[in-house]
């Protein structure tokens, strides 16, 4: 099976998160996606990030029912901070009988080769990209990369944090089970 793995904190999941993965199953060979919720990511400040327990719970709230959906917690068993290609390595040992390839936008794409054995990942790995606006897809030699057209939506996790901060509503940017998890739970107030 061909499994697309779309790496985040996911602080928290949005709609723009879902139709990534969505999209990335109707337009490309993937048979499913897992969304592997990372404990630290390191090129991010830890201070605002929710439990990972709770950002994992969260990401099953949004993604239930979804049988071609995962959310995995495989990083959380792994060293901290969590590097990509160390849970590529753990993922293709443990499960021999999937191929994986990883899904991200263009602004990552950018920077892969910062990434710690960034250009072991562009070698080994096929990469769906999403184009993010203001950032078009760029070409990387030797990369496995599928351009995706994917719908161009400018919702991110930290508008999401910002805007419950000033008290407002997030309604139609989550699913609307995480956002009643998410006031019911009190979280990111």
């Amino acid at each position: 099976m061909k499994i697309g793995l779309y790496f985040g904190s996911f602080n928290p999941i949005h709609n723009g998160h879902l139709i990534i993965a969505n999209h990335v199953l109707q337009n490309t060979d993937v048979d499913a996606v897992w969304f592997v919720v990372s404990p630290q990511n390191p090129f991010k400040q830890n201070h605002s990030l929710l439990n990972e327990y709770h950002r994992l719970h969260l990401v099953q709230t949004a993604i239930e029912g979804e049988a071609k959906l995962t959310a995995v917690d495989i990083e959380f068993k792994l060293p901290r901070p969590s590097y990509t290609i160390d849970t590529l390595a753990y993922l293709d040992e443990k499960y021999p009988e999937h191929e994986f390839s990883i899904i991200m936008g263009s602004d990552s794409l950018e920077n892969i080769q910062k990434w710690k054995n960034g250009d072991l990942i562009i070698k080994r790995y096929s990469i769906c990209v999403y184009e993010r606006l203001h950032c078009p897809v760029k070409e990387i030699p030797a990369a496995k990369i599928n351009k995706l057209k994917a719908p161009i939506i400018e919702i991110s996790s930290l508008l999401i944090r910002k805007m419950m901060g000033e008290g407002k509503s997030i309604r139609y940017m989550v699913p609307d089970s995480v956002m009643e998890e998410i006031e019911r739970s009190g979280y990111y107030k």
